[in-house]
């Protein structure tokens, strides 16, 4: 089998080489980049599975490259964890607005990164999916597990994988109230402590792509979401 090939943008050289060393020990295939503009282009030349991205880079920062990324075809499905040692709370809702799956502060545990790195490419290639696959057909919005596949009145909805988990969970539990923690756990496959504005986050970008069906996804107040029946 193929090892996993992940990118790490960093430049930081001493935390650059702790990253290749743990990962490759770890079983995955390492590319690097020190600079934003060479990681874009290195992702764009080689499609990577997984992009590590630090935030604050030389030239072009994690944000702009994260942007970058989800506006090109090629790479708009590939996941991205930012790495940073920024870490306040506007932050990780930028880098999560952009299409981020995951943010990790530095200083970091190298085994908590791997194991956050397994989980979202878990998520994205669906190998974490617990429940019964089907269809489901909601006056006009169509979800298909088996293709992966979203339409809206006939059109495709362009989704991330963390997006279209999200909502399959939501309809798959139509008329039911599922908590923050739940979803955390269910979609995103492991608990992100203090990350339950992740949750909050991904459903405003899903409400965004499912239009006229954004308000059957309500609000519990205090609680988590619901999709209506």
């Amino acid at each position: 089998m193929a090892k996993e090939r992940i990118l790490v943008v960093e430049d930081d050289e001493d935390i650059l080489q702790l990253l290749r060393f743990t990962l490759e020990a770890t079983g995955f295939e390492v590319v690097t980049a020190a600079t934003g503009r060479d990681g874009l282009e290195s992702a764009q030349r080689h499609v990577p599975g997984l992009v590590l991205l630090d935030l604050m880079l030389p030239g072009m920062s994690g944000f702009d490259v994260c942007r970058e990324l989800k506006r090109t075809p090629a790479t708009e499905h590939v996941p991205v964890i930012m790495l940073t040692a920024r870490g306040e709370e506007v932050d990780r809702i930028v880098g999560l607005e952009l299409g981020a799956d995951d943010y990790v502060i530095k200083p970091f545990s190298p085994r908590e990164l791997v194991l956050r790195i397994r989980a979202v490419l878990k998520r994205v290639t669906g190998a974490q999916e617990p429940a019964p696959r089907g269809q489901w057909n909601v006056d006009g919005l169509f979800l298909d597990e088996e293709a992966h596949r979203v339409e809206v009145d006939g059109e495709e909805a362009l989704l991330t994988a963390t997006e279209f988990r999200l909502l399959a969970e939501l309809v798959r539990n139509r008329g039911r109230v599922r908590t923050r923690d739940q979803l955390l756990n269910t979609v995103w496959g492991y608990e992100f402590e203090g990350y339950a504005r992740t949750v909050d986050t991904h459903v405003r970008r899903l409400r965004q792509k499912i239009g006229r069906f954004a308000a059957m996804i309500e609000t519990i107040r205090g609680v988590g979401y619901r999709f209506k029946e």
